[in-house]
């Protein structure tokens, strides 16, 4: 059994080393130029098989594999089964049938080819979101530094630009684009909200119109119909506002809690 001495937890100033696996040239080829789309991304090498990769991880440090499940000699799922101390995995097949097998395997994500770019993205962010509950846990206390902040990469022009959770103020879903709208600066992305609202914590962020997701602890007030934020009136919907009013109404009675409850006249 081949063992690999490597660190699990991948520091966030360095770059995400990256090894593709699959036997399918056109497959490799899809991972490669996404790969090359995010700046936090680095490819480190590209195999046709597991036995290849073997031999490369025998002489390469890498954080990340995009392994697909079907190939020859062995199936992607069993080769890693062989590395005890493997990087973190992300399945990449045709075929949903291995899915829980993947996930059973502490798969980061596993994605259906063909494989878009904003799904891949949404994977990666999965990598960001476990690096920083690590190095939270780990090196914040060891070094007694500061955390690193929680952040996501979307798509604007031909560049990967970084937007860090605790940055935004609220999110506005328009046709096929989103605006993010952060305490410095507006994003505007091609990307659909529910999309986007998977990527966001839920203790951070929530979802209070077909059109808006609010950072919570952004909120200045609110009431049944509206919520402002960096003074602007945002609508809670009609199908969202029970969950949206239930929530915020217990947030009002923590002590540390920075909303307040507009003064809205009874119109009953």
């Amino acid at each position: 059994m081949l063992k690999i001495d490597r660190t699990q937890n991948m520091p966030f100033n360095k770059k995400i080393k990256c090894l593709v696996i699959d036997d399918e040239l056109p497959a490799r080829d899809v991972l490669e130029k996404h790969i090359s789309g995010v700046e936090a991304l680095e490819l480190a090498g590209t195999c046709t098989n597991a036995v290849e990769a073997l031999s490369f991880l025998q002489s390469n440090i890498v954080d990340l594999l995009f392994l697909d499940i079907q190939m020859p000699h062995i199936l992607g799922t069993n080769f890693v089964r062989t590395l005890k101390n493997p990087p973190k995995v992300i399945f990449t097949t045709a075929y949903r049938k291995y899915a829980i097998e993947g996930f059973e395997l502490d798969a980061v994500d596993y994605l259906l080819k063909p494989i878009s770019f904003d799904r891949f993205l949404k994977a990666v962010n999965k990598i960001f979101e476990l690096n920083l509950q690590s190095n939270t846990n780990t090196t914040a206390a060891e070094n007694h530094a500061e955390p690193s902040q929680p952040f996501l990469y979307v798509r604007v022009d031909r560049k990967m630009v970084k937007v860090l959770f605790n940055d935004i103020l609220y999110i506005e879903g328009f046709r096929d684009y989103i605006r993010i709208f952060t305490t410095s600066k507006t994003i505007i992305t091609k990307h659909q909200l529910s999309s986007l609202e998977e990527m966001l914590p839920a203790d951070s962020f929530l979802r209070i119109h077909r059109s808006y997701i609010i950072s919570i602890n952004k909120i200045d007030s609110y009431n049944t119909d509206t919520i402002e934020i960096a003074k602007k009136e945002l609508p809670i919907g009609r199908l969202f506002k029970h969950d949206v009013i239930k929530l915020l109404n217990a947030s009002t009675v923590r002590r540390d809690s920075n909303i307040n409850l507009k003064n809205k006249p009874d119109t009953d």
